[in-house]
């Protein structure tokens, strides 16, 4: 519990950003130019193992994985106009940063915990939250931890000192009502602050993080001194800084302790008989004064923090102390790579509006990972199926088995990640997973060749089932040798003969790898079309370009910048290869054979016009519904 509190505390105060100091006026004088602090406008907070680091557009959390990599999520900060004007009010803008600061830093913290603390096997409690009730045990996690701070703030810092006090007061009536009791009330929350940070300190995470804490401060300290950002020049720097949280805390205390002071005796609430009624009056003072207190702390610390000369350091000392002695340790050279990588990750987002926000990689629910990335698909006009795609590879399971509801794992999301970062780039899927399916075979795919479309195995099927005993098969316009292979395995037993012909020399160079792959004997030869073809065949097989060239610029992205042109572009009207085909196929096909092509929409009855000389023809439909196969018999 004191451990949460802490965090939840470091999230209050740790990140108060001061907005950069203006171009100081020509007419200034040098004193006050001494006098006048250049400050970052980046503030920032320990997480565990890491650091958070905020600046006026965007927020960067920064991570140390159990694998020794930086990770880092970035996002941008969503505000409201009416947060923005508020945020721009003095006494009300300390307001709206507390508790900005309580949400924000306590969903950091809890992200951070994902991402150090996920063990690779999800707990049967997350499990079960996550089958039978699709909650993420980390979200119910975070909501619980910040009541639980909320709870144990105003149980150490507002009822153990009243109750002190009201029980001194019994011993002693004559404080009641008199100066020193707001003055013991004060020293017994301060005595209170000092024990818990001297307690927790015996905590081997806290020591940690405050570690973090002071790697935090020597960055922005390293940065505001006009030194390269490194964690050679960022050791040297000193770990305190004015506008830590901790200075914010010791503000709050003293402030707390006057405004506090001043309402009580001004209501003369000591002079409320009822013992019970009177300790829930100033309670109830302190809890509706907080967001006063805040409000005026935070304009105090602002204000302090321009300054840097001997009459404000007075000022500055208790919070400086506190910083040294309690909150702030000497972090080491790895802990200084993190806080400054998520330093320069703000300093990058908030000089490119346009720079897209990144995520943790951390285990969670199927449906909520998969949503996410098909959204983010969408937004950068990918199908979504190839998502579902990526998901089913990396899992090891069927698109049907997708709405199942399960754990995935860090090292899967992990996998995941990378693959969508390769598909962002606009990179074809199957190039950037290496092979396909293919009617029961695996094809080796990559940029010297199509990716085999489902329309394709189809015309694989078709060709298998036309295959009879004995037959000479050939494969043109062969590409990865899909069509060739799935033949030659499919028909085994029939001993037949299957040759492969392509006019690309790189193409043919994976179509033998995959025959290889696929233990089937293939015989291939580089020709455009007949040229380099001997001898009759039963069956000739086909699937040549039939795209339109003006047509190639509206194909999808990853087609039309991937994909090898001379294996789509058909020509003019997408017919040029039919034509090449009609006008040589008698020569090359035994009486009785059969011709087997598939086409583009709406070509099939024009290619019929082309095979004058044929017994008859065939079309069949895809999956679709679409005319898109011939069987044209000679």
């Amino acid at each position: 519990m004191a451990l949460l509190f802490c965090y939840s505390k470091q999230a209050v105060c740790a990140r108060l950003r001061i907005a950069a100091t203006r171009k100081n006026k020509t007419d200034m004088s040098e004193k006050k130019k001494k006098n006048k602090k250049i400050c970052s406008s980046i503030g920032g907070q320990a997480v565990l193992e890491g650091v958070m680091m905020m600046g006026s557009t965007c927020m960067a959390t920064a991570v140390r994985d159990p694998e020794g990599v930086i990770q880092i999520e970035a996002k941008r900060l969503n505000k409201s106009s009416k947060a923005q004007k508020a945020s721009k009010i003095p006494f009300v803008r300390g307001i709206v940063n507390m508790v900005n600061s309580l949400v924000r830093g306590t969903g950091t913290l809890m992200r951070s915990a994902e991402v150090y603390g996920e063990e690779e096997d999800a707990s049967r409690l997350e499990k079960l939250l996550a089958e039978k009730f699709k909650v993420n045990l980390m979200s119910v996690i975070s909501i619980i931890s910040a009541c639980l701070g909320v709870v144990l703030a105003v149980a150490l810092f507002l009822v153990v000192p009243n109750l002190a006090v009201s029980g001194l007061k019994s011993v002693f009536p004559s404080l009641s009502g008199s100066v020193w009791e707001y003055i013991l009330l004060g020293v017994i929350k301060l005595l209170i602050f000092f024990v818990y940070l001297g307690v927790i300190l015996l905590l081997k995470d806290i020591r940690r993080l405050y570690m973090y804490h002071g790697a935090e401060h020597k960055t922005i300290t390293c940065y505001e001194k006009g030194l390269e950002l490194t964690p050679q020049n960022a050791m040297g720097c000193s770990r305190m800084h004015a506008r830590c949280g901790t200075s914010f805390l010791f503000i709050v205390l003293a402030i707390n302790i006057l405004i506090i002071s001043l309402v009580n005796w001004g209501l003369g609430v000591s002079r409320i008989e009822n013992g019970v009624l009177q300790f829930l009056a100033k309670i109830g003072i302190e809890i509706v004064l907080l967001p006063v207190i805040s409000g005026i702390s935070y304009e105090v610390l602002k204000f302090l923090a321009k300054f840097d000369n001997k009459f404000v350091n007075i000022f500055k000392a208790p919070g400086y102390f506190m910083q040294k002695v309690f909150t702030t340790r000497e972090p080491t050279e790895d802990m200084l790579e993190v806080a400054i990588a998520a330093f320069k990750k703000v300093l990058e987002m908030d000089a490119d509006p346009e720079m897209e926000e990144t995520e943790f990689i951390t285990a969670g629910i199927l449906s909520q990972k998969l949503k996410a990335s098909k959204e983010k698909f969408a937004k950068h006009g990918i199908d979504e199926s190839d998502a579902e795609w990526i998901y089913s590879l990396v899992l090891g399971i069927k698109r049907s088995e997708l709405g199942e509801e399960r754990m995935v794992s860090a090292a899967e999301v992990k996998e995941i990640s990378e693959l969508e970062k390769k598909r962002l780039t606009g990179r074809p899927l199957w190039y950037i997973v290496g092979d396909v399916d293919f009617y029961g075979c695996k094809i080796k795919v990559d940029e010297r060749v199509l990716i085999p479309r489902p329309e394709t195995e189809q015309l694989a099927e078709i060709t298998v089932k036309s295959v009879e005993e004995g037959d000479k098969v050939l494969d043109m316009c062969t590409g990865s040798g899909c069509i060739a292979i799935a033949v030659a395995k499919g028909c085994r037993g029939k001993h037949i003969s299957v040759t492969a012909a392509d006019v690309s020399d790189a193409a043919l160079m994976v179509a033998k790898e995959n025959a290889a792959l696929n233990d089937v004997s293939v015989q291939f030869v580089q020709t455009d079309l007949f040229d380099k073809i001997r001898g009759r065949y039963n069956v000739i097989v086909c699937n040549p370009p039939y795209i339109r060239s003006a047509e190639i610029h509206t194909l999808q992205r990853e087609v039309r910048e991937y994909e090898p042109r001379v294996a789509l572009d058909g020509g003019d009207d997408g017919l040029d290869f039919y034509r090449r085909l009609a006008r040589e196929i008698g020569r090359y096909m035994v009486r009785g054979g059969m011709l087997i092509l598939e086409c583009g929409e709406g070509q099939a009855a024009e290619i019929l016009k082309l095979f004058t000389r044929r017994d008859y023809a065939i079309v069949m439909k895809d999956l679709y519904g679409q005319d898109r196969f011939l069987k044209i018999a000679f």
